[in-house]
C-alpha cells in the first residue's frame, strides 16, 4: 500500500498535462473569424510550394509534444514543469493576441483521394483558416528543443531527434499553409522569451532562498 501511494505521488505531476485539454477548449473559442482578420504574407511565403507530404509531421506535432514532456519528466522533474509552464504562457498569450488581431493564411484549391491528400484535407476542415499569429505548432516545437539545450540530460542521440522533429514541424507548416514565417518568428521568439524568463526566476528564487541558510551559518 506504502509503495503504491509512493508510486502515484511520483506520477502525480503528470496531471499537469490535463491542462491541454482546458487549453483546447478555451483556443475552440477563438478559432472563428472576427470582423477584421489580417494577412502576413509575404512574396517569400507565397513562392513556398504546397508540398502535401509535410502534412505528416505537421499532423503528428501534439502527440511530438506530448511524447517530449513525458520524457522530460523521467529525465528531470524540473525540466517538465518548466516546459510546461511555458506552453501554458504561451498559449494563453497566443488566445490574447487571436483575440485582438486575428490573421489568416489563404489556402490552395486540392485535389486528390490518396492517403496524404485525405490527411491534408481533414487537417484543413478540422482547423479553421485563422488564428495564425504567432504559431502554435513553432513555438511548442522550438520550447522541446530549447528546453532539451538547456538541461543537464541533453545528448548526441536525443538533440538529433529532438532537433530534428522540431525543425521539421516548424518547416511543415509552411509547406502546407498554414503559418507564414512571420508567424513561426514571433512564435519562436515568444517560447524563447518565456523559457528564459522562467528559467531566471527559477535562479533568482534559489539564491533569494540560499541567502538565510548562508546567514544563519556564519553566525
Amino acid at each position: 500500500m506504502v509503495n503504491a501511494m509512493k508510486k502515484l505521488k511520483r506520477f502525480a505531476p503528470l496531471l499537469g498535462m490535463l491542462i491541454f485539454p482546458v487549453l483546447g477548449w478555451i483556443y475552440a473559442h477563438t478559432d472563428k473569424p472576427k470582423h477584421h482578420i489580417y494577412s502576413l504574407m509575404t512574396d517569400l511565403d507565397r513562392a513556398i510550394p504546397l508540398v502535401k507530404l509535410f502534412v505528416v509531421p505537421y499532423s503528428v506535432w501534439i502527440f511530438y509534444i506530448y511524447a517530449c514532456l513525458i520524457y522530460f519528466f523521467f529525465k528531470d522533474i524540473n525540466v517538465y514543469r518548466r516546459s510546461l509552464m511555458t506552453y501554458a504562457i504561451c498559449a494563453l498569450v497566443c488566445y490574447g493576441i487571436y483575440t485582438v488581431f486575428q490573421t489568416t493564411v489563404p489556402r490552395p484549391d486540392i485535389s486528390g483521394s490518396d492517403p496524404v491528400t485525405r490527411l491534408l484535407l481533414f487537417i484543413y476542415h478540422r482547423d479553421e483558416p485563422f488564428n495564425c499569429f504567432p504559431s502554435i505548432h513553432c513555438f511548442s516545437s522550438f520550447m522541446v528543443a530549447r528546453a532539451l539545450y538547456a538541461s543537464s540530460f541533453r545528448s548526441k542521440l536525443n538533440q538529433s531527434l529532438i532537433y530534428s522533429m522540431s525543425a521539421l514541424i516548424i518547416v511543415s507548416t509552411f509547406f502546407v499553409k498554414q503559418h507564414t514565417i512571420l508567424d513561426a518568428v514571433c512564435g519562436i521568439l515568444l517560447a524563447d522569451l518565456v523559457y528564459r524568463t522562467l528559467l531566471l526566476l527559477e535562479r533568482l528564487f534559489k539564491t533569494h532562498k540560499s541567502k538565510p541558510a548562508v546567514k544563519q551559518a556564519n553566525m
